[in-house]
């Protein structure tokens, strides 16, 4: 079982080669605007009532700043951060041992909350919301059940399957939130003040170029900010300038949608081997042999986003604009495209 807890002092880690990217205080965190005017008047109450805030689930596609809000709250609420993963804690005593471990008022975050075993899950119910835990000692005719007091404390889960969730784990959580995709004029501001912390010559255009490719997801600009800089260094000036950004991203083939080679590689195998759809999940991974996970929960959002696939009741289908982006001819036998919806 793997858990770390954070402080509100940075670590050595931190200190690193390169300074975290990540935002410690919500009035330096960029985007998400519904979500941080919530949190902030929730954290306020609970600090002026001086208890903890209460749970709180987080969904969403990876990389909007699910860890990264956590880290905040913990930061705002001043208490100190301990953090898991549904698949690290495989069986109810690892929580267990978490849970009696907790300081009062502390923030305990689990990645990936929708992959907690069901019997692991049980254990969270009494846990949130009577903030007890109850054991079973012995077996047989002679076990018997206490009940063990925990510290109140404030579960933060994050997940990118919101819908895997079981409905009693998801009602026991007070604030829940959505992290929608950014705008480029928010991913722009943070790849700016990223190359700041980072010490990277950039210009606007510059900044905006890496924005509108970095599939509205911060961890993708901020990972396309450090490939573009090291371009930067060896083929240009160092300086990221609009041309500079562009010709690296053409390198790592990002397109001009923020596609790369398998986004372009799902459109092109429901396009060219199955007519545009509509076709399941499942064929189409083991067509391009990877993951379904991968593809439904990294993939597939972006490529909705973009109109460019539809989940219909039979399957994923290429959408015009699928089509046109890949320069092929949309089949004139299918009147406005209605008929491949259906």
């Amino acid at each position: 079982m793997e858990h770390r807890v954070v402080t509100g002092d940075k670590t050595d880690e931190d200190r690193g080669s390169e300074l975290s990217l990540r935002p410690r205080r919500l009035s330096e965190f960029i985007g998400q605007n519904r979500v941080k005017e919530s949190l902030s008047i929730f954290i306020e109450a609970a600090r002026s009532r001086g208890e903890p805030l209460d749970h709180v689930l987080l969904y969403g596609p990876p990389g909007l700043g699910k860890t990264t809000l956590a880290s905040i709250i913990s930061v705002e609420m001043g208490v100190r951060l301990r953090i898991t993963s549904g698949p690290a804690v495989e069986r109810a005593g690892d929580l267990a041992a978490i849970l009696t471990n907790l300081a009062p008022g502390e923030v305990l975050f689990v990645d990936e909350i929708h992959r907690l075993g069901r019997p692991v899950e049980e254990i969270l119910y009494p846990a949130m919301e009577d903030y007890a835990l109850d054991i079973i000692i012995g077996k047989g005719p002679s076990a018997r059940s206490i009940r063990l007091d925990l510290p109140r404390f404030t579960l933060i889960g994050a997940t990118t399957r919101a819908g895997l969730i079981s409905s009693p784990l998801r009602d026991r959580f007070g604030v829940v939130h959505r992290l929608e995709f950014y705008s480029v004029d928010d991913l722009a501001t943070i790849v700016s003040k990223s190359a700041q912390v980072l010490g990277i010559g950039i210009d606007s255009a510059g900044a905006y170029e890496i924005a509108r490719r970095s599939r509205g997801t911060p961890r993708v600009a901020n990972r396309m900010l450090r490939r573009v800089r090291d371009y930067a260094e060896v083929r240009a000036d160092g300086v990221i300038s609009e041309d500079v950004a562009r010709d690296a991203l053409a390198m790592l083939d990002v397109d001009e949608l923020g596609l790369d080679r398998l986004d372009r590689k799902i459109l092109s195998t429901i396009i060219d081997k199955f007519e545009g759809g509509p076709v399941g999940v499942e064929t189409i991974a083991a067509s391009i042999n990877e993951e379904r996970d991968t593809i439904e929960d990294v993939y597939e959002p972006y490529l909705m986003q973009l109109g460019l696939i539809d989940r219909t009741p039979r399957g994923r289908v290429a959408t015009i604009g699928a089509y046109q982006h890949l320069g092929r001819d949309f089949p004139a036998d299918e009147t406005d495209g209605q008929a491949r919806l259906l």
